[in-house]
């Protein structure tokens, strides 16, 4: 900060200090240019919205003309021939009626069910279903029943 106190007569009409090595710019900001800009940025956005419209249409009158015709087949699925894909469908899809998760539940309860039952398998070859929890116990208390080695063969003089 300078000490000098400033010159009071050289400035006495009213006129803005000068210096010769400082300048500046009459105005900040051209508010014309920037006029334009919006102009031009609005034009191109609304070019390119145009030019998006004439591709849109241009491929879908191209697929309409290059699409083969409908099989009989699939014409006689009806009106949801494009929605759907053709039975069998997978579990689980919309349209599909059965509950995949409802069919696991009921699959892990009859595989319960079969594990924890008594009945022949074949009554006439003495071969019966016993819970599997029953033929644990049987097995740790009588042990497996030893494989049968089978006999050498003995090589001939």
């Amino acid at each position: 900060m300078s000490t000098d106190p400033h010159n009071q007569h050289a400035h006495a009409d009213g006129e803005l200090p000068r210096n010769t090595d400082v300048s500046f710019e009459p105005r900040d900001v051209q508010v014309r240019s920037i006029y334009w800009y919006l102009i031009v940025l609005a034009l191109a956005v609304a070019a390119s919205f145009f030019v998006c419209i004439y591709i849109l249409r241009f491929t879908q009158h191209f697929v309409q003309q290059s699409d083969v015709p409908m099989t009989p087949a699939r014409a006689a699925m009806g009106p949801d021939y494009k929605t759907m894909p053709p039975e069998p469908r997978l579990q689980g899809v919309p349209g599909h009626d059965v509950d995949p998760q409802q069919d696991r539940r009921d699959k892990i309860k009859a595989d319960m069910e079969a594990d924890e039952k008594y009945g022949w398998v074949d009554q006439s070859s003495g071969i019966a279903q016993i819970p599997v929890k029953e033929a644990m116990k049987i097995i740790a208390e009588k042990g497996l029943p030893a494989a049968s080695v089978p006999p050498s063969k003995k090589p001939t003089p």
